[in-house]
Parts: structure tokens; sequence; C-alpha cells
């Protein structure tokens, strides 16, 4: 995956995907505890997730763009949309990214959308199978942009030109 070094720079935006109420029992009664998972991406190729836990909503919203901010990495969004075909899977989550022509608009799921609309994808198809999980599902669209390549990519790995890549 392309990992982002620094966060200087970046105007991130946050997305809350889920919140989670969760209750502990103990002899002493029940604690309420809340789990958030967040999204964050400045719309133009970057995006990571976070997980936050804590007593309150807004604490665990916090804890969770912090995680985020520290979970980057770099997608390469070319016209809008992916590059290619993907397929990934976390857990019982599994999704499929399609490149979609210019003006489909991002045809996804909840979670899905929050993780390909913060990355700046604006033309997508996508589907979920599986798990409907936003936990499990935000993982696997953050695993399949991660293993996304655009053709500068191949031809710079192979160490061949552009040509050489769409041609044979």
């Amino acid at each position: 995956m392309n990992r982002v070094k620094t966060t200087q720079d970046l105007e991130l935006q946050e997305r809350l995907v889920a919140v989670n109420r969760v209750t502990k029992v103990t002899k002493g009664g029940r604690t309420m505890t809340f789990a958030a998972i967040v999204v964050v991406g400045n719309g133009n190729g970057v995006v990571g997730y976070g997980l936050g836990k804590a007593g309150e909503v807004t604490a665990a919203i916090a804890k969770g763009t912090e995680a985020a901010k520290k979970n980057l990495i770099q997608v390469p969004v070319l016209k809008g949309t992916v590059p290619h075909e993907q397929y990934a899977k976390f857990g019982g989550a599994r999704v499929y990214l399609q490149p979609a022509t210019h003006g489909t608009g991002v045809k996804a799921g909840g979670a899905m959308r929050a993780v390909l609309e913060s990355a700046g994808v604006r033309d997508v198809l996508a589907k979920s199978k599986g798990s409907s999980n936003p936990h499990n599902l935000v993982k696997a669209t953050i695993a399949a942009l991660g293993e996304m390549r655009d053709a500068r990519q191949v031809a710079q790995n192979r160490g061949v030109s552009l040509d050489v890549v769409f041609n044979g």
C-alpha cells in the first residue's frame, strides 16, 4: 500500500460512518461506551480510517479522527474514477470496484460510499457482497483502493515505457 508519510499540508475532511453503543454489565450496573468508525480524506486521492472508543460520542469521533490521520494511504484516481477493476475482502465483507464513465456517480452503499467519496472518486460502480458490517466494509474498501495501481506505476515497476504497458 502507498502510505502517506505526513499530514501537515493536507486539508482532511472527516466523515462519520457508524457509531456503535456498547454496554458492559458489571455488579455495579451498566456502563455505556461508544465506538465510532471515521473516514478522513482530502478528496484528491488520500484516504484513511480510524476507530475511536470513548464514554461519549463526540470523544469517540475525535479519537477516531486522530486514528484515521495516522492511517492514510494514497489512491490513484484517474479522471475521477479508479484505474481498473479490483476485488478485495476483509473478514466476511467482500467488495468489488469497477471504473465508470464520467457522469455515472458513486454507485455504492453506505460505508463504501463514505470511503470512495473521501478519496475523491466521483464515478465508480461498486458492489459489496457478504457481510454488511461497516467496520469490515470500510477495511475491505481501503484494501481494494490500496491495491490499485495506475499505468505510470506499472511502467515504473517493470522498467518499461508507458507505450509498452498499453500496447505490449
